[in-house]
């Protein structure tokens, strides 16, 4: 049976603006582009999903427009959702600004997502083989953070928990956030998430002391660096900087979102960490040609991607030693 992912994180409704440059205060531009879209914890079970790995969302959704939304598009991508919506309150959103830079900026509402029991999980079953993931968001939530944590240390021990602490992190108490890194067997982080965690230094030395100090029971670590790849440090000792893909960026929204997805479905079809992190760079770098957070490539695509790049690598060399 192949592997299941189960997606405890938060889906939001993402109101989406391209413009040109952030309006300076106290005035006002005029979006090129306007979409509504499933986003938040949308973008990583999409990018698992189409990557191969069937997911299915126990995160709480809402009872309105938005809600509605959101439960339309999972079922469209075919991942079932296992939580009944709440009874009391909508989904939240968030507005996204996206820039002429591909660079993004967010004010989000929380809704159902940040209120959190675990009488509200019930539903949400795992069982061997699965593989279980979750966010910083929910856990910054302070009406969602002491169930979440407290159904993740509950976890099976052989069951693989991978957590990405987000950008939201220094607004996850530090007891809170302490005790889902000792339950965490992947942490897939960017630099500025790492260095909060751990302290400052090169991203070596980081990762080395995210497994000594903080994730015991971590299988190993990945710290993200944008369009630069992934750096990849094994609790067994091994370490590898895997280096990113050279594309046109025109949208970077969810590209983490998207690595940590490839990367979680490389690993549970039997890839090794440095080859699903290659697997997931380029994931992340098809994602970034494309508008949307939830424009995740296909196993297909990226397979194919890969390919096409190693040719080139190749026939780039021979032609450099023909010259030479």
């Amino acid at each position: 049976m192949s592997a299941r992912l189960v997606h405890v994180g938060s889906a939001v409704v993402d109101y989406v603006y391209r413009i040109d440059a952030l309006p300076t205060p106290g005035t006002e531009k005029t979006a090129s582009s306007y979409a509504r879209v499933a986003g938040g914890g949308f973008n990583m079970v999409v990018a698992a999903s189409r990557a191969g790995m069937k997911v299915v969302f126990g995160g709480q959704l809402g009872t309105g427009p938005d809600g509605d939304f959101l439960r339309a598009a999972f079922a469209a991508e075919g991942i079932e959702t296992l939580t009944p919506p709440s009874p009391v309150m909508d989904s939240g959103n968030c507005v996204a600004m996206i820039s002429g830079d591909a660079e993004r900026t967010f004010v989000s509402w929380p809704g159902a997502e940040s209120q959190l029991t675990l009488d509200m999980m019930v539903p949400v079953e795992v069982t061997a083989g699965d593989w279980v993931f979750a966010s910083g968001y929910t856990l910054s939530y302070p009406g969602s953070r002491d169930a979440l944590a407290d159904w993740i240390e509950a976890l099976p021990a052989d069951i693989p928990f991978v957590f990405d602490p987000t950008p939201v992190i220094a607004e996850i108490p530090r007891p809170i956030l302490d005790r889902v890194l000792a339950r965490t067997t992947w942490l897939s982080c960017n630099t500025d998430e790492a260095a909060e965690i751990a302290g400052a230094g090169d991203a070596q030395t980081v990762a080395i002391r995210l497994l000594a100090e903080h994730c015991p029971k971590a299988a190993g670590v990945v710290i993200r660096a944008g369009a630069r790849g992934c750096l990849v440090r094994l609790a067994e000792g091994g370490t590898r900087a895997i280096p990113g893909f050279e594309v046109t960026a025109v949208d970077t929204n969810g590209a983490g979102d998207t690595h940590i997805g490839a990367f979680v479905s490389a690993l549970s079809r039997g890839l090794s960490p440095y080859e699903a992190a290659r697997y997931a760079n380029a994931a992340a770098a098809l994602s970034v040609t494309r508008h949307g957070g939830s424009s995740a490539p296909t196993d297909t695509e990226i397979e194919e991607f890969l390919a096409l790049h190693d040719q080139a690598v190749i026939e780039h060399g021979e032609e450099q030693e023909a010259t030479t």
